[in-house]
């Protein structure tokens, strides 16, 4: 407990130092249109925390990114698993997934505007960048498989389902929990440059853009704290319902075993 205390003490000495590093360099600038003080953001904040469209395009955002988010980790996992399957088709994905890798995020968002609405861009586009990392890790996982066990159960003629629980399993979790918390920062920041660039209506990023295009510095850089305040709680709680699950999953295998 002590520990976890020193922990956050430090963490909050180091968001003071940081403010104080602004609020400094903001009175030597001393021209609020490039670089707003802290109490002139904060006050903007403020301001924006009062009015419904604020809540509801954290709300919307977030659900967007969100269910691209949700639906990589699925897509990933299943395309690892058939990739190991068939080895041709392994061949392809692998490709398929160096290719997304290699493009822009830019580039993405203009090519996928093509295809769909604004309003469903941030979810394609969070979809795209963290279904990679999540094949790669998955697939990687895979191939840690401990061979000699999975000789034994060769021998033993130990069942797929069992195997999959004993041996696969115990392998892929920490490049699974590695590949969710790797992906979840991928995931919000293209979300929101995508919705920067897409413009769909009750969103962060069109917010983003409404404050830059209009010189509201202020509330630009409000903007800016609120995405990293939900990024941060995004990934906080899906990286403790992740190992809430698996830490679930770990006591079931430990009951059956006794």
């Amino acid at each position: 407990m002590g520990k976890k205390y020193t922990v956050y003490r430090q963490k909050f000495a180091a968001v003071l130092v940081l403010l104080a590093l602004w609020q400094l360099l903001s009175m030597w600038v001393d021209k609020s249109i490039f670089l707003p003080s802290v109490p002139a953001t904060f006050r903007a904040l403020l301001s924006l925390a009062r009015t419904r469209e604020f809540y509801l395009s954290i709300s919307i955002s977030f659900a967007r990114i969100a269910a691209g988010f949700a639906l990589a980790v699925t897509a990933g996992v299943l395309l690892a698993v058939l990739a190991e399957l068939n080895t041709w088709l392994g061949e392809i994905l692998q490709l398929f997934m160096q290719l997304i890798k290699s493009v822009p995020v830019a580039s993405f968002v203009i090519l996928v505007l093509l295809w769909v609405r604004s309003a469903q861009l941030s979810t394609v586009i969070s979809f795209l960048m963290v279904l990679p990392v999540i094949f790669t890790n998955v697939r990687g996982g895979i191939w840690q498989a401990d061979a000699k066990l999975l000789e034994m159960a060769e021998v033993f003629q130990i069942g797929i389902w069992k195997k999959i629980r004993a041996i696969y399993l115990p392998a892929i979790r920490p490049a699974f929990v590695t590949a969710c918390s790797v992906g979840l920062g991928f995931c919000w920041k293209s979300g929101i440059a995508a919705e920067v660039i897409g413009l769909p209506p009750n969103s962060i990023g069109g917010e983003l853009y409404k404050a830059k295009l209009y010189l509201m510095t202020p509330e630009l850089f409000a903007w800016t704290i609120v995405i990293v305040v939900v990024s941060v709680v995004f990934e906080k709680l899906v990286m403790w319902g992740i190992r809430k699950i698996i830490g679930t999953s770990r006591e079931t295998e430990n009951d059956s075993g006794k």
